[in-house]
């Protein structure tokens, strides 16, 4: 499968095409760490970086995170919030929201969110895991810098794993093409990311409510 062009994915982005710099790589250990090198070297706020295959990627409590480019989308975004790291709490149910938002959008039926990091889906009366998010802070005078890490399945893993595991072709009658959907999740963390800045969580509780599976 090509890479992500991030040509194409500024074209989709139209006037916020300047907020966000996409790069793709075929293999990388890991898109969070590589984009932490890439902080310490310098890169901008927006950064992105697209993984098609990770030799250690990451989940929450230091779980392996499993990616295919056919079977899912991997990626990584930089992100500085003029804020200390004692306001920073919520960023993961903010993501959250805003992969739920980008999916409802593009058509996805029963997306649903869980404390901390998880989108679901719900399944013959129950919820799979149908994305995670691993998000990685520091702070300095100057504000929080959060590396945040997505991984979301477009086909079920083929592996048996310990928790109910969904892709987003469940969800659809047709999976969007990676440029549209990246393009569409990067668009709702963006705007999610301005209420996030504003007013903390707190201003985006109510709506992460209604998406709560419990």
């Amino acid at each position: 499968m090509p890479l992500i062009d991030p040509v194409r994915i500024k074209a989709l982005l139209g006037p916020l095409a300047g907020r966000f710099d996409v790069d793709a790589l075929a293999e990388v250990d890991s898109s969070n760490s590589e984009l932490s090198r890439r902080a310490d070297a310098g890169a901008p706020g927006g950064s992105v970086l697209v993984a098609d295959t990770q030799t250690a990627g990451r989940g929450r409590r230091g779980r392996t995170w499993l990616s295919a480019p056919e079977d899912s989308l991997t990626f990584s975004v930089l992100w500085r919030f003029s804020m200390p790291a004692g306001r920073m709490s919520g960023l993961s149910l903010a993501v959250g929201l805003a992969l739920a938002r980008a999916l409802g959008r593009l058509g996805a039926k029963g997306v649903s969110l869980k404390w901390p990091n998880d989108v679901l889906l719900a399944a013959n009366g129950d919820y799979a895991k149908l994305a995670g998010i691993l998000i990685e802070l520091s702070s300095d005078r100057r504000g929080s810098t959060a590396i945040i890490g997505i991984g979301l399945n477009l086909q079920p893993p083929a592996v048996a794993l310990p928790q109910p595991v969904a892709g987003l072709a469940q969800a659809m009658l047709v999976t969007p093409e990676r440029h549209l959907l990246l393009a569409a999740i990067l668009e709702e963390l963006f705007a999610v990311f301005e209420i996030f800045s504003a007013g903390g969580f707190a201003a985006l509780r109510m709506e992460w409510q209604t998406l709560h599976a419990w």
